[in-house]
C-alpha cells in the first residue's frame, strides 16, 4: 500500500482491531447466522446488503459490490489513507507507531485539516477554563447556572466563554504557532476590509463546542449573554465543518441510541442537553438547519426507531412534517413526542421538571400518522362541510402510504365514529387512493430503476458463465489454502480468463512466496487497488467445502480451460469461413480439421 509502517505492526494492529467493533461504530449491525448484516454506508438501500465477517475479518457488500478489511472500509469511508487509516486504528489500540516523513504522513490539505481541528481543541479547553476557572468569566457562569445549568453538565458538554475582547484569541493563536490566514479559512477568526489584521469571530459568547462523531472539535455556536443579535453565532462551513452531514452529540449518544434501540432527534443543541440533563441520553440534533437526506442516511445506519421532538410552534410543526417525510424515506420508523402550550423542549424541562419530560413527552410519543391527523386539524373549522371533507381526504390519502392493516383499521374506525361514516364507504375511497398511490409508484420505479441502471454499482444477479463461476471457486480455495493455490499454480497457472481474476491470482501467489500464511484480510492490504479488494471480499463470502475432491479441482481447471479453447474454436470458424468465401477451399478444410481436434480436445 505504499506506506512506511513495518509490516509487523500493520499485522498487530489487524490482529487488535476488530473489523465488527470498528465498523459498529458506523453502522448498526446485526448478527444473521456466522456473519453481521447491516445498511451499506456506501450506497442507499433500505434492505441490508451489508455483511461483515468476523472470522474472516472482511466486510462486502452485496449491492453496490463494495469490500475490503478494517484499513479499506476506514479508506473508503472517511476519506483516508492508508497511513491515516492505520494510524488511527493505532492510536485506539494504543499502539505506537514509528514518526513518519510528512512526506510520507500525510498531503498538505490533510495538514491544514489537522491544524484546524488542533486550534479548535485548544480553544475548547481555553473557553472552558475561563468559564469556570476565571474571574473573566464568572458572570458567564452565573448566567448559565441561573439558567438551570449544573457545574457536571458545563464539564460534560465541555461550555466554555469567549472574552469581550477583539483579537485576544487572534493574537492567542498566532502566538502558539498558527497562521491566521488558516485560522480565517477555519471560521475562528474574521478579516479585516482592507487590512492584514485579523479579529475573532466570537466575542462575549457562551461558546457550545460541535464535535463531529468522532468526537473532535470542529466548530463553534456562541450565545449572547442578554439580548443582542444574533441571538446564535455559529462557524462558518469549512473544510472540516459541514453541517448538513453532522448531527450534534452523536459520538455521545451513540452508546446510547444503540442500547435503547431509538435515537430523540431535536431541533437544537439546548435541547440536547436539557434532554441528557434529564435522563434521555439517546438525544441528538441538527445543526440549526432542516434535516438532510445525508444526515437521515446516518440516523438510519444507526437505528430504525425515531421520535422527533421539535418546537410545538408552527415552524416546529411544519418541520417535524418535513423531517418524517425525510425519515421514512431513509427507511426509519417515525414516532413524535409532541409538546403543549407552544413550546420547545428546553423551556419545557425548565417549566415541568425532567420526570414530566421523560414521561410524559418522550414516553407518551405519538405515531406519525395520529401526529399528522392533529396537523391535518390545524387551523380548520370542521362543522364546515368543504374543510370537513377536505380534512377526511387528507387523513385517506395519507392512510393509503401505510403498510400496516391494522393501523389502517384504527384510523378508519377513529373517522367513521367522529363523523358517523359508514367503514364501507371509507374503505372504497382507501382502496381507490391505494390504486391510485400504487399507480404512481409503479411509474416511479420504472424511472428509479432506469437511473439505477446508469450508475450500475449494483451487482447482476444473472447466472456466470461456468468458466467464470469455476474462477471464482478457485479463488475462494486459494485465499484458504496456501497447499491449494501451490496445485493451481502448478496446473493452470495465470491462465484465468476474466483479467481481474488473473491480477488477483498473481498477487495471492506472490503473497504466499513470501512466507505469508492464509488470512484474507492481510491479503486485501498488499492489492493495489479497491476494485480488486471488492472482488476479493465477495469471493472470500462464498461458502465453500472445506474439503475439496481432486475431481472437483480437475472440473474447475478443466471449465476455466475450455472457455479459452471455445473462444479458439469461434475464431477458428470465422476463419473458416472466410477462407470458404475466397474459394480457398483446400485452406477452410485444413481449419475445419483444427476445429475438430479442438473440439474433441473439449470433451477429453
Amino acid at each position: 500500500m505504499g506506506n512506511r509502517i513495518p509490516d509487523e505492526l500493520i499485522e498487530k494492529i489487524q490482529r487488535t482491531s476488530d473489523i465488527v467493533d470498528v465498523i459498529s461504530e458506523y453502522v448498526q449491525l446485526k448478527k444473521q447466522g456466522r456473519n453481521y448484516f447491516g445498511l451499506c454506508p456506501f450506497h442507499g438501500e433500505k434492505s441490508p446488503s451489508f455483511s461483515v465477517s468476523a472470522d474472516k475479518q472482511i466486510f462486502h457488500c452485496f449491492g453496490c459490490g463494495a469490500g475490503g478489511n478494517v484499513f479499506s472500509f476506514l479508506m473508503q469511508h472517511e476519506g483516508y489513507t492508508f497511513i491515516e487509516a492505520a494510524q488511527h486504528l493505532a492510536d485506539k489500540e494504543n499502539i505506537e507507531l514509528p514518526t513518519l516523513a510528512p512526506s510520507e504522513k500525510t498531503t498538505s490539505v490533510s495538514k491544514d485539516t489537522e491544524k484546524m481541528i488542533a486550534a479548535h481543541e485548544l480553544l475548547k479547553k481555553f473557553y472552558h477554563h475561563l468559564l469556570v476557572n476565571t474571574k473573566e468569566g464568572q458572570h458567564a457562569f452565573d448566567y448559565l447556572l441561573n439558567r438551570g445549568f449544573t457545574k457536571e453538565v458545563i464539564d460534560e458538554f465541555e461550555i466554555g466563554y469567549a472574552l469581550d475582547s477583539w483579537d485576544f484569541i487572534a493574537k492567542f493563536l498566532v502566538k502558539r504557532g498558527y497562521d491566521a490566514s488558516l485560522m480565517e479559512e477555519a471560521g475562528l477568526l474574521v478579516k479585516k476590509n482592507n487590512s492584514d489584521d485579523y479579529f475573532d469571530r466570537f466575542r462575549n459568547r457562551i461558546m457550545f463546542p460541535i464535535m463531529d462523531h468522532h468526537g473532535m472539535t470542529i466548530a463553534f455556536s456562541g450565545r449572547v449573554l442578554g439580548d443582542e443579535k444574533p441571538k446564535y453565532l455559529n462557524s462558518p462551513e469549512t473544510k472540516i465543518f459541514n453541517k448538513s452531514k453532522l448531527l450534534y452529540n452523536f459520538h455521545r449518544a451513540r452508546v446510547h441510541i444503540r442500547k435503547n434501540q431509538q435515537v430523540i432527534l431535536f431541533e437544537g443543541f439546548a435541547d440536547v442537553i436539557s434532554s441528557t440533563r434529564s435522563g434521555v441520553e439517546q438525544a441528538i440534533a441538527t445543526m440549526g438547519t432542516s434535516l438532510t437526506e445525508d444526515q437521515a442516511k446516518i440516523i438510519r445506519r444507526n437505528v430504525s426507531e425515531v421520535t422527533i421532538c421539535y418546537d410545538s410552534d408552527s415552524a416546529g410543526i411544519e418541520a417535524t412534517i418535513r423531517a418524517s417525510k425525510i425519515l421514512k424515506d431513509a427507511g426509519c420508523k417515525v414516532k413524535v413526542a409532541m409538546i403543549p402550550d407552544g413550546l420547545d423542549p428546553d423551556d419545557y424541562i425548565k417549566k415541568f421538571g425532567s420526570e414530566k419530560f421523560k414521561n410524559d413527552v418522550i414516553g407518551e410519543s405519538v405515531s406519525l400518522m395520529t401526529f399528522k391527523m392533529n396537523y391535518f386539524r390545524r387551523g380548520k373549522n370542521l362543522q364546515n362541510e368543504g374543510e370537513r371533507l377536505q380534512f377526511i381526504e387528507n387523513v385517506i390519502t395519507e392512510l393509503s402510504k401505510l403498510e400496516n392493516a391494522v393501523e389502517k383499521e384504527i384510523f378508519l374506525n377513529q373517522l367513521s365514529k367522529e363523523f358517523e361514516l359508514s367503514m364501507e364507504v371509507l374503505k372504497e375511497q382507501l382502496h381507490q387512493k391505494e390504486k391510485k398511490s400504487q399507480h404512481q409508484q409503479v411509474s416511479q420505479q420504472d424511472k428509479s430503476d432506469l437511473q439505477h441502471r446508469k450508475r450500475a454499482p449494483i451487482q447482476s444477479k444473472r447466472l456466470l458463465p461456468a468458466f467464470h463461476t469455476a474462477e471464482r471457486m478457485l479463488i475462494g480455495h486459494m485465499l484458504r489454502s496456501k497447499d491449494f493455490a501451490e496445485k493451481v499454480l502448478d496446473r493452470l497457472g495465470l491462465q484465468f480468463n476474466i483479467e481481474e481474476h488473473k491480477a488477483i491470482a498473481t498477487y495471492l501467489y506472490g503473497y504466499y512466496e513470501e512466507g505469508n500464511e492464509e488470512n484474507v484480510s492481510s491479503f486485501l492490504s498488499k492489492l493495489p487497488s479497491p476494485e480488486l479488494q471488492h472482488i476479493v471480499s465477495n469471493i472470500a463470502m462464498i461458502s465453500l467445502n472445506t474439503e475439496v475432491s481432486e475431481q472437483e479441482i480437475s472440473d474447475y481447471i478443466k471449465q476455466v480451460l475450455n472457455h479459452q479453447k471455445m473462444l479458439m474454436i469461434k475464431e477458428k470458424e470465422v476463419e473458416k469461413n472466410e477462407a470458404e468465401r475466397n474459394k480457398l477451399y483446400k485452406e477452410a478444410a485444413q481449419i475445419a480439421m483444427e476445429i475438430i481436434q479442438l473440439k474433441q480436445a473439449l470433451k477429453s
